[in-house]
């Protein structure tokens, strides 16, 4: 904010011991002064303030920056729940932005576009960036959109006319391993989070048979909002400590606790990370760990321990600031370290042909060389080498299990969330061992 007071009076306001900021801005003046006039091209003087803002906030840490008015509208909306759009989840691929999958129930969904369809127009204007494409395709409820796209197998392109609609921002996804085994993922920390994870926690508690076990799933969950990160872990914990916030300002430090909760969850928990799971995420598992309320599996997270708030500034731009460093109820800081899982399990994507075979290490008929076939198989059933082609890369699977519809047959494939319910059946079973 000091440089939009510069030439207004602002050396009035300076104290004695302001006196090394005020001959700093002089000399920050004179150099915007000499670039203006003197710089091979013609420089914008707006450009070059908000460059060095952004170069004096990123050069404290990581997290911290001047956020332009588009980056602090889309955080605004990460947070918020919900935007205005056409509902598919996108990434880079090859050079090309490329669809993930469409989200259930939206415009992209209801017209057909597909996992990795090309997008390389929307509005007859040709993309080649993240941004560019979101922000094309953002836009007002109601209102058209154009999107053009190649898709794997044709050589033309193909036109979809759109109507945008109120997209959710889904963070909590749910859905039964086996009967009593839960499983939640939850993939941010934005306003609809403690409301979206308290709907899953009842649709999985009520069914036919008690929950004996929950798969809680963080991984590549990069953070979100410190609020709702305190709440998921206090839905889990009765009493003890959640997190402590310490900042340089009284204000900024804090304790956080659990409170008795009017549903009493006792069944085992088993938390998964990788090195994608930051910040919000860590809190919780930090806090689920350090009160042994879960068994965590995985991969070390990242290792985020700082805490941002975000002030809104003039002309749209917003600015986010670290203003304190968090610990674990053991008093742990993760910063730089992350949280290192009790069980360590790489992650893997099962082969269809894994879950065919034999897990139990015996010769079976189906090995034996020249075996009968229960039926001789028809030919033109059998996969054709087109089709054989068209076997999806790791990369792809990965994609799809982490943006996709959360099926069965996916988590089946997932080999970390299978290892997690094999240590809450093996609890259950342990547990009903008499001595």
């Amino acid at each position: 904010m000091i440089f939009w007071t510069v030439g207004t009076g602002f050396d009035n306001q300076l104290s004695a011991d302001s006196e090394e900021t005020y001959k700093g801005l002089k000399l920050f003046t004179e150099v915007i002064e000499i670039v203006q006039k003197n710089y091979v091209d013609e420089v914008n003087s707006k450009d070059l303030i908000e460059k060095a803002i952004q170069g004096m906030v990123r050069g404290l840490d990581p997290h911290s920056a001047l956020l332009p008015p588009d980056a602090f509208e889309d955080l605004s909306i990460d947070t918020k729940g919900e935007f205005s759009g056409i509902g598919i989840h996108i990434t880079m691929r090859d050079g090309l932005v490329t669809v993930i999958s469409p989200i259930e129930g939206t415009p992209a969904y209801k017209a057909g576009i597909q996992p990795f369809d090309r997008i390389i127009k929307v509005d007859d204007k040709p993309v080649s960036e993240l941004r560019e494409a979101v922000t094309l395709m953002r836009g007002p409820k109601g209102t058209p959109v154009k999107v053009t796209i190649l898709r794997e197998g044709s050589t033309d392109p193909q036109d979809f006319e759109l109507i945008r609609d109120v997209i959710p921002i889904e963070s909590v996804r749910a859905s039964l391993l086996k009967p009593g085994y839960g499983f939640i993922r939850i993939t941010n920390f934005n306003s609809n989070t403690i409301e979206d994870l308290e709907n899953a926690l009842k649709k999985l508690e009520s069914g036919p048979e008690p929950l004996k076990g929950l798969v809680l799933d963080f991984r590549d969950n990069g953070g979100g909002l410190l609020d709702q990160a305190i709440k998921v872990s206090d839905m889990f914990l009765d009493n003890g400590l959640i997190l402590t916030i310490k900042g340089r300002l009284p204000r900024n430090s804090k304790e956080f606790k659990a409170h008795s909760n009017d549903v009493q969850r006792t069944y085992p928990i088993v938390a998964l990370i990788n090195g994608g799971s930051a910040s919000a995420s860590e809190i919780v598992v930090g806090a689920l760990q350090d009160n042994h309320r879960a068994l965590v599996l995985g991969t070390t997270s990242f290792g985020k321990g700082s805490v941002q708030t975000v002030e809104q500034l003039r002309e749209g731009y917003g600015l986010k600031l670290t203003i304190a460093r968090y610990y674990t109820p053991s008093g742990r800081s993760i910063q730089a370290k992350g949280i290192e899982p009790d069980i360590v399990v790489r992650k893997r994507i099962v082969d269809e042909e894994d879950l065919k075979s034999s897990d139990d290490g015996h010769l079976k008929e189906s090995d034996l060389k020249n075996h009968l076939e229960a039926k001789p198989e028809d030919e033109d059933n059998q996969p054709s080498k087109t089709d054989q082609k068209k076997k999806k890369s790791p990369q792809q699977q990965e994609l799809e299990l982490r943006h996709g519809p959360l099926t069965a047959e996916k988590l089946q494939r997932d080999y970390q969330v299978q290892r997690a319910l094999e240590i809450l059946i093996g609890y259950d079973v342990f547990k009903n061992l008499k001595g």
